[in-house]
């Protein structure tokens, strides 16, 4: 199956890199680019790619705005949406965490990030730039004494835990000695339990409820 990527960002330059990052991956295609906002959310909309990749800053209308209209809180069929910036300011990210990123990476990540961001989003996974989600997640803390844990259970904590800090699946499994399946089956009830979409929203909640100091 090939993975459908959309690309936008305003400088020709990184979308050229991007596509042919991209394009070198034999499960990979690009299929559509734009320069700013209002374009790309017109090619999403029309090419239905299975990711995009979006810049922050773009002219006509900035990354977070069509983020917000393409994944957004009430958006029946959001689009699998990264963001790829090189500004990480907290207002950004906070902005991006609350409407519906899949992930987020800095522009100097590298390519091997790049192409595991896509394939994480393709999946139903998210991949946080480590250099960036932890620093970044954790201005979104807020002092709680008794923080509170919706329903979740003590294991279902854990899991919730180790999102926030940025671990994988398979990290998360390996560190509780539990299975990968098991893992999905606990974020699929913590989805549930909390109304979030992705774990992108699951570690925005535990830093934000002080489950994570």
């Amino acid at each position: 199956m090939t993975i459908r990527v959309l690309v936008a960002d305003d400088q020709a330059m990184v979308r050229t890199g991007f596509g042919m990052i991209l394009g070198a991956q034999p499960d990979m295609e690009v299929v559509g680019e734009a320069a700013d906002g209002v374009e790309a959310v017109e090619l999403a909309r029309r090419l239905k790619p299975d990711v995009a990749l979006f810049d922050i800053r773009m002219p006509r209308m900035d990354g977070l705005e069509a983020l917000r209209i393409l994944a957004g809180p009430g958006v029946i069929d959001p689009v699998k949406v990264v963001v790829v910036t090189t500004f990480d300011l907290d207002e950004y990210v906070h902005a991006a965490l609350h409407n519906g990123a899949c992930g987020f990476l800095l522009k100097d990540s590298g390519p091997t990030l790049l192409v595991e961001a896509v394939r994480a989003a393709m999946s139903g996974d998210a991949l946080i730039s480590p250099s960036i989600t932890v620093r970044l997640l954790q201005h979104l803390n807020k002092p709680a004494s008794k923080p509170d844990t919706r329903g979740l259970s003590s294991r279902e904590l854990d899991v919730v835990k180790l999102v926030a800090r940025g671990r994988t699946n398979a990290e998360i499994a390996t560190e509780l000695f539990i299975s990968v399946g098991t893992v999905k089956t606990h974020l699929g009830s913590v989805q549930t339990k909390l109304s979030a979409r992705n774990r992108v929203e699951i570690a925005a909640w535990a830093w934000e409820s002080g489950l994570v100091a």
